[in-house]
């Protein structure tokens, strides 16, 4: 069946490899409803001036995190760490507005459209406004989120996260997470409010915040109201090593341990982080069909640490990369260090890839990262193949680090020798998107970091 769109590349990568000559053609919705190799390109196809990859999605985000970029990277004293971090963070999450959440979400976006991912899976907790009182919405910050998404021209998939006490042995949260709050029955009421709403290119999901997050009954009644629903269910787990001894002290467990011996974790269930598991903890996830979406951009600023990618890879663990903090905002970057981390851990090279079958480590890693994207944002498939929404990135084989390689390179060469966006183009649903951020989203950006970080800024509303 022909698109009512044809795309013709010279090269593509269509299921783990490069082919030649392809035909991409696009429907009526906006999906690739046929891909064909080793076919000319035909009289009415829009020819691409470069090979094509998929564009990816980023599978963990906190959209407002990206006005505190930079300015947590000094220490005055004594000793930093996540905690430390967290705590600064918050005077951020306790101050911003939706009108500066929606402008700082729409330069964020833009960025990550400029890093090549096309999707964003926000895992979105500020739910409630800075002072105490009530939104006119109560999802005032989600609508935010999806408007600067929409304006952009990137999709989303919302994620409601449920927010319950603020660590093991609490039965409620601190005064500084008041505007967190969220137990099951509200963010699975966000989650169906969200997908009334019929946005072009938003989805939701649901989220807990973590297992020190969110007790044992929050996450019982979550999964009660999701039940057979076929949706991305998120969780920050095993991120800390004092979250693995809080969770040991408190339930005897290791917190992957805890989730998979609760019976919780299945094919819809995503785990950020998952940094500190042990070979139990991995077969355990393997058995249970969740995935894991590592974010080493973020782990390395937080100094989280290294999670065992050899052994997430060996056991099939379907995986994939989110920017989280927003300290990275291009999947490139995170990519490269998922594999550098483990060359200066282990001390080897080429540690994510697989003699015999895939050689590549980008390639191994890439389409680890094209697969685990779908299920994280809730999509039967993603890349370039029939059914996915048509999202591609066009790659300037002018690019310095593309210059001249052979095609059997040119993966590689963008995962471990490009600056960041060797491509020309970026396209969502059968579109070519901007991926530079118009003077007016780069002014209402600056705008709204003023108002935030001015010391005589008062907290949003």
């Amino acid at each position: 069946m022909s698109g009512l769109k044809k795309l013709h590349a010279p090269l593509a990568w269509v299921d783990g490899r490069w082919q030649r000559d392809v035909l991409l053609s696009v429907d009526a919705s906006g999906h690739w409803s046929e891909i064909t190799i080793n076919l000319p390109a035909p009289a009415d196809a829009e020819r691409l001036n470069g090979p094509v990859i998929p564009s990816l999605v980023n599978a963990h985000s906190h959209a407002f995190q990206r006005a505190f970029v930079g300015l947590a990277e000094r220490r005055e004293a004594g000793q930093d760490d996540f905690w430390g971090w967290r705590d600064r963070m918050y005077a951020l999450a306790l101050r911003i507005s939706p009108q500066q959440l929606h402008a700082v979400a729409s330069q964020l976006y833009t960025e990550m459209l400029r890093g090549g991912y096309t999707q964003v899976c926000e895992f979105h907790y500020l739910h409630h406004p800075a002072q105490g009182q009530e939104f006119d919405d109560e999802l005032d910050m989600a609508w935010a989120l999806a408007t600067a998404a929409e304006d952009v021209g990137i999709g989303l998939t919302l994620l409601p996260v449920v927010y319950t006490r603020s660590g093991f042995g609490a039965d409620s949260l601190r005064a500084d997470q008041h505007r967190f709050a969220a137990d099951a029955d509200w963010a699975w009421r966000a989650h169906q409010r969200v997908m009334a709403a019929g946005l072009p290119r938003v989805n939701a999901g649901v989220a807990l915040h973590s297992l020190r997050g969110a007790a044992p009954q929050d996450i019982t009644r979550l999964q009660s109201l999701v039940g057979a629903a076929d949706l991305p269910i998120h969780i920050h787990v095993a991120e800390q090593t004092l979250e693995v001894a809080d969770c040991l002290k408190a339930t005897g467990m290791r917190p992957l341990q805890w989730l998979a011996e609760a019976g919780h974790l299945d094919p819809r269930w995503q785990l950020v982080h998952a940094t500190h598991a042990d070979p139990a903890d991995i077969e355990a996830v393997a058995r249970s069909g969740a995935g894991i979406v590592i974010c080493p951009g973020t782990e390395a600023n937080l100094g989280d640490g290294l999670c065992d990618l050899p052994g997430w890879l060996q056991a099939g663990v379907p995986l994939t990369v989110g920017s989280d903090s927003q300290v990275t905002r291009g999947w490139v970057e995170e990519l490269r260090w998922l594999e550098y981390g483990q060359r200066l851990a282990l001390r080897q090279r080429n540690v994510a890839a697989a003699p015999g079958s895939q050689p590549s480590s980008a390639a191994r890693l890439f389409d680890a990262a094209v697969a685990g994207g779908a299920r994280a944002a809730g999509f039967s498939a993603w890349g370039l193949t029939p059914g996915a929404r048509a999202d591609a990135l066009v790659l300037n084989r002018d690019a310095d680090a593309l210059r001249g390689l052979p095609d059997e390179a040119l993966l590689d060469a963008v995962v471990f020798g490009s600056n960041g966006s060797p491509w020309q183009s970026v396209w969502v649903a059968g579109r070519a998107r901007p991926w530079r951020a118009p003077q007016r989203v780069g002014d209402a950006f600056e705008a709204a970091m003023r108002e935030l970080w001015s010391p005589d800024s008062t907290p949003g509303s």
